[in-house]
């Protein structure tokens, strides 16, 4: 069967500050390909749409699938599969991927018979099956686990038995130069360990994978990292090196076999603090960047995200990066009930600190503790504006004056990282990017005020809305966590860390009940 795999284009941050490769996809492609499927893969954050629609005219595929991670994606997947049922009739469309799997149901609806079904789950398990009961009859894919369709479900999602089992098929991006996270140009992305086993409310990576965590092997890590062309590494894992001797085992295997790159991970200030030596040691094989999701400044949002974590010991992970040489990004959620005063005090305390600050906005997203607890109505069901730099719940403060607010802060960020401020400090190394034909960090410098303005995303907020989101389910003070799970949670056994980690995750989670 000739199977196409298709990323949508970028979100409005991932204009200037990066652009990953479509991991995700590329192992689903794999799998396939393993299956004895012909495979291929466009994505449209380096492509376009001609380019796409040229493709499915030369090559009609049988099956296409595409992927939506992000919930803002939404209507663009839908009405690319709208235009591909509408050139290739016969061809066999469905949506996969992380938010897809939540709005299952209004996916199906938005596409009004163009989409055949969404796959819920890990669709490196799924997809194959999927494409062997098209094959056969597709009036029988219900059979398949994950599977949703207008007429019915088919059994629940299930986990892929092994990570080390499936990898990506690199090969099938012919933009792979388009890729890359700030001065990581061009930047790779590889996966050490999958699912987190914290319970963040405003997360869905957890509920997602049933509270799940499991580990690719140390020889398989570093086999996979000696694959990779680029010389920059963007690591996946929403926690990286939360069991340390993970860590150091796949650090002294890539220590043994001399591989040089340069590393960018995301952690938490509680699991940097714990297991200190495993990022002193990977700081010597090459790791620069780190982003830590602090979230808030104050005791009382960090309470109101659910982090138990204390203000000192974020301050005190911060400090230890500092101390190590590593150039941190911290994000923090604006929340939309902040006024001018707290805005000020945020802007303030950016421009004391050295590292990146990046400033999103609170945003309950279905799949998260948040979209049924948060009390707050939404103003708006335009998937579009679900983002995490729009407000979709109803601001304190005029929504013009909201919005004036939160471009002015992330100015921070403009002026102490981006521009002729940056330049100066990387000159030696944009000039090695431009050497070798490398241009995304150096146009990245200079894009903050073409995406970020207040009056674009006043005007996004005023754009017609085609498709719009189920509202969320009536507001409750607690829900049941496992009602939320896309994949089924096996408790302890899922978890594919040693009894001390566990402890500690128990220790620093919030849920009230043990899964």
């Amino acid at each position: 069967m000739k199977f196409l795999a298709v990323h949508p284009g970028p979100l409005m941050y991932t204009k200037i500050y990066l652009r990953l490769e479509p991991l995700g996809l590329e192992m689903v492609a794999q799998a396939c390909r393993q299956a004895g499927h012909d495979v291929r893969l466009i994505d449209l954050q380096a492509d376009t749409w001609k380019d796409y629609e040229a493709l499915i005219r030369s090559w009609k595929p049988d099956a296409v699938a595409f992927a939506c991670n992000y919930l803002a994606n939404v209507p663009e997947v839908v009405d690319l599969a709208k235009l591909t049922k509408k050139e290739l009739p016969h061809a066999f469309v469905f949506v996969g991927g992380h938010s897809a799997s939540f709005v299952a149901k209004d996916f199906l609806e938005h596409g009004n018979g163009a989409i055949d079904c969404v796959l819920k789950g890990e669709g490196e398990v799924a997809t194959p099956k999927l494409l062997e009961a098209v094959e056969q009859d597709r009036k029988a894919i219900t059979k398949v686990p994950g599977v949703v369709t207008l007429d019915g479900e088919g059994p629940p999602a299930q986990f892929i038995e092994n990570l080390d089992n499936v990898r990506p098929a690199r090969d099938l991006l012919r933009n792979r130069h388009k890729y890359f996270i700030g001065v990581l140009d061009p930047c790779a992305s590889v996966e050490f360990a999958r699912g987190c086993p914290w319970d963040c409310s405003f997360c869905s990576a957890w509920t997602f994978y049933g509270r799940s965590y499991r580990m690719v092997s140390p020889e398989k890590a570093v086999e996979e990292l000696e694959q990779v062309q680029e010389p920059g590494i963007f690591l996946v894992d929403d926690v990286a090196f939360i069991q340390g001797k993970q860590g150091m085992e796949i650090g002294e295997a890539v220590a043994r076999r001399g591989i040089k790159k340069q590393y960018y991970m995301e952690t938490r200030g509680d699991v940097l603090l714990r297991n200190k030596e495993v990022f002193q040691f990977w700081k010597t094989l090459g790791l620069q960047y780190m982003f830590l999701g602090v979230e808030a400044i104050d005791a009382e949002g960090l309470k109101m995200h659910r982090k138990r974590i204390s203000l000192g010991r974020n301050f005190e992970a911060l400090e230890f990066a500092r101390s190590l040489g590593i150039t941190v990004a911290i994000n923090l959620i604006a929340d939309p009930d902040w006024d001018r005063e707290r805005f000020e005090v945020v802007r303030q305390w950016c421009l004391d600190i050295p590292e990146i600050v990046n400033i999103s906005v609170n945003t309950p997203y279905p799949g998260t503790e948040s979209w049924v607890t948060e009390s707050r109505k939404m103003h708006t069901r335009d998937y579009r504006l679900f983002d995490i730099q729009h407000a979709v719940m109803p601001t304190k403060m005029p929504l013009p004056e909201f919005y004036a607010e939160l471009v002015k802060t992330q100015q921070v960020l403009n002026k102490k990282h981006l521009g002729w401020a940056a330049l100066k400090g990387t000159a030696k190394i944009a000039a090695g990017h431009l050497m070798r034909g490398q241009t995304n960090f150096i146009k990245m410098l200079w894009k903050f005020n073409s995406v970020y303005n207040p009056e674009l995303q006043l005007a996004d907020h005023r754009r017609p809305v085609v498709y719009e989101m189920t509202p969320p389910p009536e507001h409750k003070e607690k829900v049941d966590a496992k009602q939320l799970y896309i994949l089924p949670a096996k408790g302890r056994q899922g978890r594919n860390i040693d009894d001390a980690t566990e402890t500690f995750v128990d220790e620093t989670r919030m849920g009230t009940t043990a899964v």
